[in-house]
């Protein structure tokens, strides 16, 4: 069986490069797109004048611009945004329909039986690439290999406006020396318990025996150990239903008390707003929730029904009522707080509505 031949595409700095297609004077400037400093508001994303200057996603809006203080926060423009994720879907559907999307900015596209270009997937990432600069004047990056977890390895590798292959002959090489900080759900913690067994590469990794990192890691040890060696049977899912969305922070000082948590549910609702928009044409809210984890390494979830059938789920006091019951479970400092949503997908009966890649 021929390997498969999967894409990756991600648009460079998304929102801030469509605000700054719309106002060419913008493109000298460093430009944010999130929340308002003044109301614990958040970077969603911003262009690279101003991760230049140390400005990064989901950072507090107040340290940006403590950082930068001449960068300009742009409220973001959703339905602008969208309109521009179709017009990205329009091209990618001239070469396959199996698209899987990520978000807005973001997507899989599995062309191994595509026979534009040549078959080459190479060149038809570089014929997207180009038909996305050229006809809506931005720019994407682009990963190509034989499955879903080099590609998007690949499209993070150049950027920006990058386009970088991994071939079948090469997964082997490339991944011995592939940092496993690179590995999809390895996060700081992860890779610091790595590191003490002495693994900081996929190439060492590939050292530790399955059943070591199944009794560290849990179910999550072989799927270690599949991704150390380049292997990925994930199919692109052109429909995929995501079940829930929820934004949480670990904190490098414990919070002490019920009040400084709230102070930081605040700016995480802000993010849960944020990330929320980018599907709700999709899904409708059907509880929200808190996720609380003690400074003892004990964590609960409180969550409710949300009775309020006009779409009002962004209810502070709610969250706040949450936060407090599941904090009385534990009554002590916390190091993680988190808030999110248990989402129903939307009917697509009568009136359809739009999706992210229709």
């Amino acid at each position: 069986m021929s390997p498969r031949k999967i894409i990756h595409i991600d648009a460079d700095s998304f929102y801030a490069s469509v605000e700054m297609r719309e106002d060419p004077a913008l493109r000298a400037l460093p430009v944010a797109v999130g929340g308002r400093a003044g109301s614990r508001g958040v970077v969603a994303t911003c262009n690279y004048r101003a991760r230049a200057f140390g400005v990064r996603s989901a950072m507090p809006s107040s340290r940006a611009l403590q950082l930068c203080p001449q960068l300009i926060i742009l409220r973001p423009r959703f339905d602008l945004y969208r309109a521009v994720s179709r017009e990205f879907h329009r091209i990618f559907g001239d070469y396959t329909g199996l698209v899987e999307p990520l978000s807005l900015d973001e997507a899989y596209l599995d062309v191994t039986d595509c026979d534009r270009c040549s078959g080459s997937a190479t060149l038809i990432a570089q014929d997207i690439r180009r038909r996305i600069r050229e006809e809506l004047q931005l720019t994407v990056s682009a990963g190509i290999a034989p499955n879903k977890f080099l590609a998007k390895v690949g499209s993070d590798w150049d950027k920006p406006d990058g386009c970088f292959t991994i071939a079948p002959g090469r997964v082997a090489d490339f991944v011995r020396d592939l940092p496993v900080s690179r590995i999809s759900g390895v996060g700081a913690v992860t890779a610091a318990k790595l590191e003490k067994l002495g693994v900081t590469t996929c190439g060492d990794l590939q050292e530790l025996p399955v059943e070591t990192l199944v009794k560290r890691f849990g179910k999550y040890g072989p799927r270690l150990a599949e991704l150390a060696r380049g292997i990925d049977h994930r199919e692109v899912q052109p429909s995929r239903i995501r079940k829930s969305i929820s934004v949480e922070n670990t904190y490098h000082q414990d919070l002490p008390t019920l009040d400084s948590m709230a102070q930081k549910l605040e700016s995480i609702l802000d993010e849960l707003h944020t990330r929320f928009a980018r599907i709700e044409q999709q899904y409708s809210p059907a509880k929200r929730f808190v996720k609380v984890k003690f400074n003892n390494f004990n964590q609960t979830t409180m969550e409710e029904v949300i009775a309020d059938s006009s779409g009002q789920w962004l209810d502070l006091a709610a969250y706040q009522r949450l936060l407090a019951a599941a904090w009385q479970r534990g009554a002590r400092p916390v190091r993680l707080l988190g808030a999110g949503l248990r989402l129903n997908p939307l009917s697509t009966e009568g009136n359809p509505q739009l999706k992210l890649f229709p």
